[in-house]
């Protein structure tokens, strides 16, 4: 009799993924349960040999996908897949027995995911986020992968999708509110330097610019000929799939742009001004104001994509600043960024509960995590047919009745 596997939470209508990734302090983990039933029926017994679970991940590229003209003419889809911590022996059948039969199998797990400290652990990446590009010119996903052996010859993996979101580049945190400065010097003559209040910005987050034009105190005599045209400020985007092959392909596009027509001379003092614009998010709804039902291998995010790192591509933005002037030459400033799949207001929200989850995992030992007993039905269990509902009445099977 073939096996029906699924992979449930602990708890019901909770999620499976406990802690955040990328928080090392909340033990990142999944934690569920393997549920083995017969495929056919309620009481045919399923011989069950061994059963594992592990984690994998699973990146594919494919740079020209967005496009219908180069999509068949470049080379296919790329895709790889990596285990993430450890698999996990959940059952094995004695030894010298080839398998064990049962009526039901209930087999509680814990996966943790790397979160990159302390030893073996050092030189893992933290896994980065799943992610899927529009047109699915590059997507990250992640599996629960149950394999089951029936016998010698009968194995079988399940794949379970499972999403999973990375939370160390939350605005809130102190590392991306420090105020950050950067000069550009395109000739002699002018200065242009920038300050960001903060560098990581989440959907319809405001982006404020403090733009700082300096004429230079041993040439002001041709300082004085400059003119300020216009300051233009613009949030681009840059893919680069492959950027650790031989061949990566780069594609950059602009998400924002906010232009200032300023049209004075360059004063002594130099000219001082703020820009600012909001962060584009994308709209879930579709035409008909209806949020569509998700995919289960992906979060919902309102935003198209986010500052990430994996093995096939990476997503890196920018805030590019440009000082148009006559007499002298254009001067252009370009600062990286950090982008959030949330927003500022829902970072603040999730703090409390990183607090708790920190304090949560303290009790908690990776080496050996205490878990509930496994419930294995055998066949030769007394009144083993209970657990199914069911009993057994001269020499029929009847319903049970308490």
């Amino acid at each position: 009799m073939t096996a029906f596997v699924r992979v449930v939470s602990q708890i019901p209508n909770q999620n499976m993924l406990v802690g955040f990734p990328g928080i090392s302090a909340t033990l990142p983990r999944l934690e569920g349960k393997v549920e083995i039933r017969p495929t056919v029926g309620i009481s045919a017994p399923v011989s069950i040999s061994l059963v594992t679970i592990s984690l994998q991940r699973r990146e594919t590229i494919h740079p020209s996908a967005d496009s219908v003209a180069k999509k068949h003419l470049t080379a296919p889809r790329k895709e790889i897949t990596d285990q993430v911590g450890k698999e996990t022996l959940l059952f094995r059948c004695p030894t010298g027995k080839e398998y064990e039969n049962v009526y039901a199998m209930d087999l509680p797990f814990v996966i943790f995911i790397p979160f990159g400290r302390g030893g073996e652990e050092l030189a893992r990446r933290v896994p980065p986020a799943s992610l899927q590009l529009p047109s699915r010119t590059a997507e990250t996903y992640y599996e629960i992968v149950v394999t089951v052996q029936q016998g010698h010859t009968d194995q079988r993996k399940h794949l379970f999708p499972v999403p999973i979101s990375r939370y160390d580049t939350l605005s809130t945190f102190g590392m991306y509110n420090r105020p950050d400065t950067l000069d550009s010097l395109t000739d002699h003559l002018v200065k242009l330097n920038i300050s960001l209040p903060r560098w990581s910005y989440g959907p319809l987050d405001p982006i404020t610019v403090n733009v700082r034009l300096q004429p230079n105190p041993d040439w002001l005599s041709k300082a004085r000929k400059i003119t300020v045209k216009m300051i233009t400020v613009t949030i681009d985007e840059e893919i680069v799939y492959n950027h650790e092959g031989d061949e990566p392909v780069r594609k950059q596009k602009t998400l924002a742009k906010q232009t200032q027509t300023v049209g004075v001379k360059l004063p002594e003092a130099g000219y001082y001004t703020n820009l600012g614009l909001i962060f584009p998010a994308k709209d879930m709804r579709d035409s008909d104001g209806v949020l569509p039902r998700g995919k289960q291998a992906f979060p919902m995010y309102s935003v198209s994509g986010f500052t990430t790192t994996g093995t096939l591509y990476k997503i890196e933005y920018y805030l590019t600043v440009k000082a148009h002037m006559t007499s002298a030459k254009d001067i252009v400033v370009r600062k990286a960024i950090v982008v959030c799949p949330l927003d500022h207001t829902q970072c603040k929200k999730e703090m409390e509960a990183i607090e708790q989850a920190a304090k949560d995992a303290a009790y908690i030992n990776a080496d050996n995590p205490m878990l509930p007993a496994p419930t294995i039905i055998k066949t030769d269990d007394l009144n083993a047919l209970h657990a199914l509902g069911m009993t057994m009445v001269g020499n029929q099977r009847k319903l049970l009745i308490e």
